[in-house]
């Protein structure tokens, strides 16, 4: 009997952990948008396949249970196989920028006209529509608290929503004062957003009741990526700020760009470091706890994707059209791939594959062919 328990602990543990290694169910990886993987990506990667679709995108892919999922300046959420198989076609009839949020069963996507739809991930079938009153740029957020749970996003209509993500039922919406175009990150039970209006929200996630703000006084175009409490996150000036939300205060901010050009990227923030790519075609990193840079590397093309960190390399696409591998500690390339077309996206990192979309509309897998 004995035997037979440890077994299916064992059977339940490889259960989780193989769900662990193989989703990237939220834009950035995690709610807290931190864009950090805990695995490794191989020294040399190859690339292992490519699949067309036909339309220019702005969006990123996510990934859940073995499928892709994108949308497109068409309009068009594609599902693919992690083996470059179209699984199903939906079309919203307007341009789909936003990243999608994976939740259960149920993708969740919005588009430029003002829609929030949550559409079945195995068959690509509408569930619900949820109409706000202008575009939705960034992707959806969910936070859980007990057996409560919502799914919270921003819209140019000057608003943060969140609704049932089972139903599309509103269950609050909270006020700014200018358009909300960025992804909402998840702290314990905080929505953390910053927007157009220059100031950073903290709200209640069951309530929707604003507990704080931070005035920037510049617009904040991008998320905040939040690691060990610490919100980080860039403005159209081209500054970089670490806000502590415990203290409710700017740690510490710093010129994040060569030329004052606006941060569009959201950071990458953990292992000691702070990644963030900039218009003026530099790769930038910081030190995670004074805001002092350590690093800088150029491309020949903006930086308006955000990039992902691993243990101890840099992942990120460059508008010249390459995917670019750094050493973490240093900067040093370690290895680059020219796709042919500009990447704004944020790649998607598993142990041992990832994944790119390329402008053009073409998802790339890379990993080792062995």
């Amino acid at each position: 009997m004995k035997d037979l328990f440890m077994i299916l602990i064992f059977i339940i543990t490889a259960s989780i952990t193989h769900g662990q290694i193989n989703d990237w169910p939220v834009f950035r990886g995690k709610r807290s948008l931190s864009g950090i993987s805990d695995y490794e990506i191989v020294q040399k990667p190859a690339l292992l396949w490519s699949v067309s679709t036909g339309a220019r995108t702005k969006s990123s892919p996510v990934l859940s249970d073995g499928t892709l999922f994108f949308g497109n300046d068409k309009g068009t959420i594609i599902a693919v196989s992690t083996n470059g198989k179209i699984k199903w076609r939906f079309e919203t009839g307007s341009p789909t920028e936003a990243p999608p949020l994976i939740y259960e069963k149920l993708l969740f996507s919005g588009s430029s006209d003002g829609n929030m739809r949550a559409i079945d991930k195995s068959t690509g079938k509408l569930i619900w529509t949820y109409k706000t009153d202008n575009k939705i740029a960034g992707s959806a957020n969910i936070w859980e608290s007990g057996s409560k749970s919502g799914l919270v996003f921003g819209s140019y209509d000057y608003f943060l929503h969140c609704t049932d993500p089972a139903t599309g039922k509103l269950l609050w919406k909270l006020e700014t004062q200018n358009y909300v175009n960025g992804a909402p990150s998840i702290f314990g039970s905080s929505v953390v957003f910053g927007g157009c209006d220059g100031i950073i929200r903290i709200a209640d996630c069951v309530s929707g009741r604003e507990t704080d703000t931070i005035n920037i006084g510049v617009y904040i175009a991008s998320s905040p990526a939040i690691s060990a409490g610490m919100a980080y996150f860039g403005d159209y000036d081209g500054e970089l700020y670490c806000v502590d939300l415990k203290q409710r205060k700017v740690e510490w901010q710093v010129t994040a760009t060569e030329n004052a050009g606006p941060v569009i990227a959201i950071p990458a923030a953990g292992n000691n470091f702070v990644i963030i790519g900039n218009d003026d075609k530099y790769m930038y990193c910081f030190n995670i706890n004074t805001g002092k840079q350590i690093w800088k590397f150029r491309t020949n093309g903006q930086i308006i994707g955000s990039a992902v960190m691993t243990p101890t390399r840099v992942l990120f696409g460059s508008t010249d059209g390459n995917i670019y591998l750094l050493n973490l500690s240093d900067g040093k390339k370690i290895w680059n791939f020219n796709a042919g077309a500009s990447i704004g996206s944020s790649p998607v990192v598993i142990k041992d594959r990832f994944y790119f979309l390329t402008e053009d509309g073409r998802l790339l897998a890379f990993g080792s062919k062995k």
